[in-house]
């Protein structure tokens, strides 16, 4: 045995389907390695919602910030408000917010059948693929620096 190499514990490996407890702690257990190696810094969750005069969602956007990057996990509009603006509203409120939170990139990323078209007009750069999606689809990366006030693009 080299001096890379270990020997692993007596131990039981389970495969399944949904395990709250192991999704808790793994998020416990990189959120403090992250963190330590980030020079302390945290990410805190970023959520922009609109609902109409009923209180029903019309869409939504979640993500974080971690110090300098933020990143959108999930964008959706009602579909019978498609097309009508919201994504963009609800891109640029995140986007102001990840500038008040001291953030100067933003990243997301969207299935080939989803939303690919929409992020570059908002100034979102394409910065890779992935193949391997069901239905022949990709998942399709973007960055975007931000500026001061959270709507120019830098460097494009």
């Amino acid at each position: 045995m080299t001096s890379e190499q270990h020997t692993a514990p007596d131990a039981t490996l389970h495969v399944g389907g949904a395990d709250d407890d192991l999704e808790k702690r793994l998020d416990d257990e990189l959120t403090a390695f992250n963190t330590t190696a980030a020079d302390g810094a945290r990410t805190q969750p970023l959520t922009v919602r609109v609902t109409d005069d009923d209180g029903t969602l019309v869409g939504g956007l979640t993500g974080w910030t971690w110090s300098t990057l933020a990143c959108v996990d999930m964008l959706w509009v009602r579909e019978d408000q498609r097309h009508t603006g919201w994504g963009s509203r609800l891109m640029r409120a995140a986007e102001d917010e990840a500038v008040r939170r001291g953030c100067t990139d933003i990243t997301v990323s969207t299935y080939t059948f989803q939303a690919p078209g929409f992020y570059p007009r908002l100034g979102y750069r394409e910065r890779g693929r992935i193949q391997g999606v069901p239905g022949g689809h990709e998942d399709v990366y973007f960055h975007k620096p931000l500026a001061a006030t959270g709507r120019e693009v830098l460097g494009a």
